[in-house]
């Protein structure tokens, strides 16, 4: 079934809040092809997007980028050394913040 999937996948997180006392919206997601993903890695773009990230924190824990030894959520880490090596894995990550305004809308504006 995998190698006949065609198209793309964007998984990605629409964060809505206030900043500094001003409203806020940033998009963080990554976009995967199926043939592409295929080709690297035998399997299609889904399973690629899900077990990049969990090696990409195991790599962080070993190098010592992430330090283990106390409990924090995953959003208290350091996101640069994350998407870095995402990107080196194949899986770029694209942010999007929409200007700050009266009206917050979903971006139009995609990475390539």
């Amino acid at each position: 079934m995998a190698p006949n999937y065609i198209g793309k996948t964007c998984i990605g997180t629409l964060i809505k809040g206030t900043y500094n006392k001003k409203p806020k919206e940033v998009f963080i997601y990554n976009i995967c092809d199926h043939q592409e993903a295929y080709h690297d890695v035998s399997s299609q773009a889904i399973a690629f997007t899900a077990g990049v990230p969990p090696v990409a924190a195991a790599l962080l824990i070993a190098r010592g980028d992430w330090d283990i030894k106390t409990m924090v959520n995953v959003e208290e880490l350091e996101p640069e050394p994350f998407l870095s090596i995402l990107n080196e894995m194949g899986l770029s990550t694209c942010i999007h913040e929409a200007p700050i305004d009266d009206e917050l809308s979903l971006p139009r504006t995609l990475c390539a």
